[in-house]
């Protein structure tokens, strides 16, 4: 009876072990990771960059209404 246990989780295991050395698909993964962290990171720069855009175009207008202009 207990061969019988045996040989079944050896049955059941071996896919897993064999799927645990295998490594076909590593690069592809790290590749899809990198990624998705460039983009995370440029879409933060991006929201960082876009909301403080409306307060520095305020200071713009502010400098250039008060500058003078003379005809010649």
């Amino acid at each position: 009876m207990n061969d019988t246990l045996s040989m079944r989780r050896a049955r059941l295991t071996r896919p897993l072990r064999r799927f645990a050395r295998e490594d076909d698909g590593a690069a592809t993964v790290d590749w899809v990771v990198l990624t998705a962290a460039i983009v995370l990171l440029g879409m933060g720069a991006g929201f960082i960059v876009t909301s403080a855009v409306p307060g520095l175009a305020d200071k713009i207008d502010e400098v250039l209404r008060k500058q003078e202009v003379v005809p010649d």
